[in-house]
């Protein structure tokens, strides 16, 4: 068959340790073989950050603005041991967190479903994504250890230098205080993004605080929600037969474990960062889940939700075979060229990336997986294969479908 054309170019993003090598075998078995690869490279692993000074990180980011879709490996975020193990000038931030701040993006995350492997939550028919808003709250917090006798207050003083101050509280003994923000243009974008993407995946969309208890800070999160919801969207959103539902946080908890999925949770930063690996360990593993990025200017940069699988990398080292899944990254990649497809208008593109998920989830239903996945599959017969061999078998089947 020819190859399949594309017009415009991925932003790619690589990684590190073992889903670099993944990345690498994917592109090889499972892409050039049948599409004309336009990519737009970014090498984000963790060596060639630091001799960058991490400005290859916002260069992808920025590169992402402009073409409007990214697919990235995952990425090493550094601590103490990692500064000496790769002699870092820095202990850079995470990747991932500096492609979120400068896209203004919100985090989608959604379970891959197969045969044999069962959500824990025996309702749960369907998936459930998770929205997570992805800039603020204790990600961009300051705070502070207090000694007894300390007083804490917070003081905003605006734009003439008038001070306001509220009394955090009076320390008799040591402590700790803390301080959070938020945006209300990110809050916006955020909204935006999660009605957008409700009617786009037509998903009714749930959202969530604690505005009984946080009375300013998330209930201006629901405030806002609401108002853009009213002003913008309740037609759309009936017209499509779709529901807007909020709740308190930990109503909406409750509610999640009882339901049949099939809809879109929005949470808050901390909240979405909780509660997705919640939702993917429920529904099996972070290795089948999806994950996408969404800036309200509408550019999209996919990802594996899972880290660089350092054990197997080491392993890998020293010769050693791995059964190492590499179906998150696959999604990845197949995520970003039907996007990439459909804003360029090229069917075909689109095409091959549904028979590619559908190749991976058949090889998996007929029993052939790595490590992880045997041991959640129910299947009668398994047959647990290392990464080169599972990423054949993929490419067999889907050498068949087209």
């Amino acid at each position: 068959m020819d190859k399949i054309q594309m017009k415009t170019p991925l932003v790619e993003m690589d990684g590190d340790e073992m889903t670099r090598v993944l990345w690498q075998q994917i592109k090889d078995t499972l892409l050039t073989p049948y599409i004309d690869l336009k990519t737009e490279y970014y090498d984000l692993g963790l060596k060639h950050r630091d001799e960058t000074g991490d400005q290859v990180t916002i260069d992808s980011a920025e590169a992402t603005k402009k073409y409007g879709v990214a697919v990235k490996c995952a990425t090493i975020t550094p601590n103490a041991a990692r500064m000496e193990e790769y002699n870092l000038h820095e202990m850079w931030k995470s990747p991932n967190g500096t492609i979120r701040a400068i896209l203004d993006g919100t985090v989608f995350r959604a379970p891959i479903l197969v045969k044999g492997i069962n959500p824990y939550i025996p309702t749960w028919e369907k998936p459930i994504t998770l929205a997570r808003h992805a800039y603020g709250d204790v990600y961009r917090n300051t705070e502070l250890q207090v000694a007894a006798g300390s007083k804490a207050e917070l003081v905003v003083t605006d734009a003439q230098g008038n001070e306001t101050r509220a009394l955090i509280h009076q320390f008799k003994g040591g402590g700790v205080v803390q301080g959070m923000h938020n945006l209300d243009g990110s809050i916006t974008s955020f909204a935006r993004v999660c009605f957008d993407y409700a009617l786009d995946t037509k998903q009714d969309l749930w959202f969530a605080t604690k505005d009984t208890i946080s009375k300013k800070y998330d209930h201006r999160f629901k405030d806002i929600f609401q108002e853009i919801f009213d002003e913008e969207y309740k037609e759309r959103f009936e017209a499509a037969g779709l529901e807007y539902f909020y709740t308190l946080i930990d109503d909406a908890v409750s509610r999640v474990i009882r339901s049949r999925g099939g809809f879109i949770w929005a949470c808050k930063n901390y909240d979405g960062d909780v509660m997705s690996d919640m939702v993917a360990t429920a529904f099996g593993s972070l290795g089948m889940m999806t994950s996408v990025l969404v800036s309200p200017d509408g550019a999209y940069e996919y990802e594996a939700a899972h880290g660089t699988v350092t054990r197997h990398y080491y392993k890998y080292l020293k010769g050693e075979k791995t059964s190492t899944n590499p179906i998150a990254t696959i999604f990845a990649w197949s995520g970003a060229l039907r996007k990439r497809g459909e804003l360029d208008g090229l069917p075909d593109l689109c095409r091959f990336a549904g028979i590619l998920e559908q190749a991976c989830k058949d090889t998996i239903e007929a029993g052939v997986m790595t490590g992880d996945l045997a041991a959640l599959s129910t299947l009668a017969e398994k047959r647990v294969v290392d990464s080169e061999v599972f990423l054949a078998e993929i490419n067999r089947r889907l050498a068949e479908k087209l």
